[in-house]
């Protein structure tokens, strides 16, 4: 089943946002997030909030969903303004899932559209769908490009058949480069996910799956390695003994390979897991949530952050239908985040970038952790010593540990 919501306050009925969202807000970027929490089948590894056809009780059809979030988008406009926020137009729209593509593309175009009415979008803005390869046809991706979309990420996963088997995926290998050559003769720009440390998958399949991959050139690819989440198929599988359980060292192999394949492509790697093959191709949505910057998200059990405040909508579609259909917010809870845990967030999210962190930034304990960084080889000597503290190789397969020798105790 889906994970939890966190716990938090309560959220009020109508969604206004206290006068802390609202510190510094022109300066900030805005971008909106779109969940489409429908899946034709529930992969084994997935704990995200998505659902089957059959998951679904009534008020929660697909048919519905593209109004259902337009009437969001219009509740947000409202929040928004009501709470005293700047009208700022997006700079990134992302929409994920579950599997947007299994909509209609003219449904995500009339959601592109309406949000576009709402706040407009920047010069050059960067809008994407995740989709699946094989929920994509010519037509389609064509409709999408022609309502707005720049960017498509294709959940490739792996050229495996049977690594794709233990995964649940759907797609053939095969159809991958069909589905990437029809992106780039829409003119959308195009991003690989793969996975690794699958259980049953080698490390000559994951250099497969690798090369594989880069011989379609892609724009970007996200290389994950692969959790196995409590209440997940896989995670009952490996309990059973059915499949082989995750084997550290075997990530960090793997790692190790996706980025001396990926990189001598051509592709350079900006966050530990995302490589891109110029900077402009990097996904300015991500770096926006790594950044802090503001964000709505639309959709049942979606995350939005406006200045310091961070609120999550309710789980399950027919719940949040039933929300807006009453002229309510469909936030569950949310939490005012003061500046301390504001700073604890950015350490870790801005250690994981390319960019690295300013040590000027740093508290106490990471200004004193800084030499044994470099003595342990983590971070970039050079850099370190002219204030920046980015990861090397080594330090990007520790990455948490690193974060953690930056933080009070």
């Amino acid at each position: 089943m889906p994970s939890i919501l966190p716990l938090g306050d309560p959220a009020p009925p109508d969604g206004l946002l206290p006068a802390q969202a609202l510190d510094g807000a022109i300066g900030r970027a805005f971008g909106l997030y779109v969940h489409i929490p429908f899946c034709a089948v529930r992969c084994g590894y997935c704990d995200f909030n998505t659902y089957t056809a059959t998951e679904l009780g009534g008020g929660a059809s697909q048919d519905a969903y593209a109004s259902t979030a337009i009437s969001e988008v219009e509740l947000a406009v409202r929040v928004l303004a009501g709470s005293g926020l700047p009208a700022r137009p997006l700079s990134t729209v992302f929409f994920g899932g579950g599997t947007p593509t299994l909509l209609p593309a003219e449904d995500l175009a009339r959601i592109l559209t309406a949000a576009i009415d709402a706040w407009g979008l920047e010069p050059g803005a960067e809008v994407t769908t995740e989709a699946n390869p094989d929920s994509v046809t010519p037509g389609s991706l064509q409709l999408l490009a022609d309502a707005g979309f720049t960017r498509v990420s294709f959940g490739m996963q792996s050229a495996v058949p049977h690594v794709l088997k233990v995964l649940d995926r759907t797609h053939t290998p095969s159809r991958v480069p069909q589905v990437v050559q029809w992106a780039r003769e829409a003119g959308l720009a195009v991003s690989l996910d793969l996975i690794y440390g699958t259980p049953g998958e080698s490390l000559a399949d994951w250099r497969h799956s690798l090369e594989t991959a880069l011989s379609y050139g892609p724009d970007h690819i996200s290389a994950y390695a692969l959790i196995v989440e409590d209440g997940t198929k896989l995670a009952a599988q490996i309990r059973r003994g059915e499949v082989a359980g995750i084997d550290d060292d075997d990530h960090a192999a793997k790692y190790e390979l996706a980025d001396k394949l990926i990189s001598a492509a051509g592709l350079g790697w900006y966050e530990v897991s995302n490589w891109a093959r110029t900077p402009d191709q990097v996904c300015r949505h991500n770096i926006a949530y790594w950044r802090g910057d503001d964000w709505w998200g639309i959709g049942p059990g979606a995350h939005s952050h406006v200045g310091g405040v961070r609120w999550w909508n309710v789980k399950h579609p027919t719940a949040f239908a039933g929300r807006l259909a009453s002229g309510a917010s469909p936030a569950a809870g949310r939490e005012t985040l003061d500046a301390a845990t504001r700073d604890v967030e950015r350490i870790m999210l801005e250690a994981r970038l390319a960019t690295g962190l300013n040590v000027v930034g740093l508290g106490e304990t990471g200004r004193h952790a800084v030499a044994g960084l470099i003595a342990d080889e983590l971070v970039d000597p050079a850099l370190a010593f002219r204030g920046r503290l980015v990861l090397t190789l080594k330090g990007r397969l520790l990455a948490d540990a690193v974060v953690r020798r930056l933080l009070p105790g």
